[in-house]
Parts: structure tokens; sequence; C-alpha cells
């Protein structure tokens, strides 16, 4: 979904208000969703997705959870096909096999006609008519579930009630949230609450006594902006965009033009250094991140136990 988010989605004041009737309009879409029966598959299955819109770290956490099954199971990725989401459609497949349909059902066919274990899903809780062995819902730690309410008023895509239908919940980011958490295990006290950072693994090739031009086009630019402060990039300017932007040439030249007035090194995301062409890719760097995830044994027991 290409976003800004939006400041009011952080808090319940007048605008949110004035929107909420807009959001009973997502309320009823979603029970919709439930009235189909849910559909089993041979293969086994984990779902990876969010209740927040965008920038709840998905991706990370579907590689980290193949890295951690391919030892044992053949795994692949599963992403429903947008043709906003090349990028990526594009680190899943750096990471391991993928199958990207327009239905996820039919990945599904797919994987179990080609004899896979395990199949991840990057995305899908929302795919009410699917029945998975695991399901996590992200949330980023900071921002935590914002005013609590549904899209358009607020930054949820379905009631966090839901959470009482998902196995584990991971909160992702610099902030520990031990509130957020309790109040997780409130709504669902068999659910698993996990936490995870987001740690650089290219530190070295770059210079951090140089100055800094960061651009990014994510669901949650803020927790980017969080990881490189934290990392110690001096950051002097900033270009925010939508999520999954497509930059164009024009996007790219101010960008640079900036850079060198200022004398500022040009660092990104992978996602977004990925929807860049071989041209504009030039002086630009992208930091590539992975997820660190605490108590990584017990989570490893738990994806193996409920498999």
């Amino acid at each position: 979904m290409k976003v800004n988010r939006p400041l009011f989605w952080n808090n319940i004041n007048l605008i949110s208000i004035l929107l909420y009737p807009l959001s009973l309009i997502t309320f009823l879409i979603n029970i919709i969703k439930k009235i189909p029966n849910k559909r089993n598959f041979k293969i086994k299955s984990i779902c990876v997705g969010n209740l927040y819109v965008g920038g709840t770290g998905k991706t990370p956490l579907s590689i980290k959870i193949n890295n951690i099954l391919k030892k044992k199971y053949k795994t692949v990725f599963i992403k429903k096909k947008y043709s906003d989401q090349i990028d990526e459609q594009n680190i899943l497949k750096s990471y391991g096999n993928l199958i990207c349909t327009k239905h996820r059902d039919n990945a599904l066919k797919i994987a179990t006609k080609q004899k896979y274990d395990v199949a991840i899903l990057d995305d899908g809780l929302q795919d009410k008519n699917l029945n998975y062995n695991i399901a996590i819902a992200c949330f980023n730690s900071s921002d935590g579930v914002g005013n609590s309410f549904l899209i358009p008023s607020g930054p949820l895509r379905e009631n966090v009630s839901e959470i009482k239908n998902y196995d584990a919940v991971f909160l992702n980011g610099e902030k520990s949230n031990k509130k957020f958490s309790k109040y997780l295990k409130k709504l669902n006290n068999n659910v698993k609450v996990f936490e995870a950072k987001y740690v650089p693994t290219n530190l070295r090739s770059f210079n951090l006594n140089k100055k800094f031009l960061f651009f990014c086009g994510l669901g949650n630019p803020s927790e980017f902006e969080r990881t490189l402060k934290k990392y110690k990039f001096k950051i002097k300017e900033k270009f925010i965009f939508p999520d999954h932007y497509n930059f164009s040439d024009t996007d790219i030249v101010s960008i640079k033009k900036l850079a060198k007035r200022k004398k500022l090194n040009i660092i990104t995301t992978e996602k977004d250094y990925l929807r860049l062409n071989k041209k504009n890719r030039k002086n630009v760097k992208f930091l590539k991140i992975d997820l660190s995830i605490k108590n990584m044994k017990n989570f490893s027991k738990f994806l193996i136990e409920r498999l």
C-alpha cells in the first residue's frame, strides 16, 4: 500500500474521529472475509503478517524464519504478486525459493506439488479463507497500534482483538515496549511475544566520520532513521517518500544535487536501492539489515514444536 503515514494515526483526535465512520467499511469488509470456510493444505505454512499498515518487519522476519528452518525442511517463500513490490520479491529470492502469484491459495497448491515441506508467507493474515500452521503478527515496537482505529481513521488493517487468533507476536524495533507486550497478552494469554531489533551487517563499508543524506520509501521511515542514528550516522538531510515508491530520474537527480552541494554521502535501504535503475544507483549505498531476535533459541523451539 502506497501511503505516507499521517500523524493523526498516532492519537485519537478530531481528524481520526471525523474519519471514523469510514472505518466501519473496513470493519464490515473484515467480517465478510471471515464468511468462507478456511482451507487446509498438506504443506506446512507459516504466515508472517501485520495489523498495522506497513513498516513492521514482515520481510526480515520471513527471511529469519527461512534461515532457521531450511536446515531441517525444504522451504519456500510465498508472496502475493503486486507490481509495486518487486523489490521485496527480489530480496526474498536472494535468500531462497519464491512462488509469487496473484492468489496465495494457488501459490500453496504449487508449493505442495513441488514437494516443499514448509511455505513461509510474507503477508497474508487478512486472507481469512486460509488456515496456517503458525500465524505471526508483527508490530513496530515504538508505534504499537497507534490510535487503535481501523483504516482510514487509524493505522489498523483489522481490529487488535484479532490477536486472539494468532500464535505469536513480534515487536520489532529499537524500543522495548513491555507495556504493549502486557496488553497483547491480556488479549490472548496463549500468544507468544518475541522482540527483535534491526542490526546492520555492512556497517564497515561506511565511513561514519562523513555526513549523510538518507532517502527512503518505507511504511515506517522513522524506524530506519532511528537505526541510522543508533549506529552513529551523521544525518544532515533526508527525503521521505510513500511506501513502495517508484523513484523517478528527477527524484534521484534532486537528491544527488543536494548531496553534492552539501558534500553529503547518500544512503538508503536495501529495498529502496533495488527500486533504482542501474544509472541511479551510482554514488548511492544501502544499509543491509538483519533482524536480531531476542531469545532466538526459544523462537526456534517454538517454530519446530508448532510444525
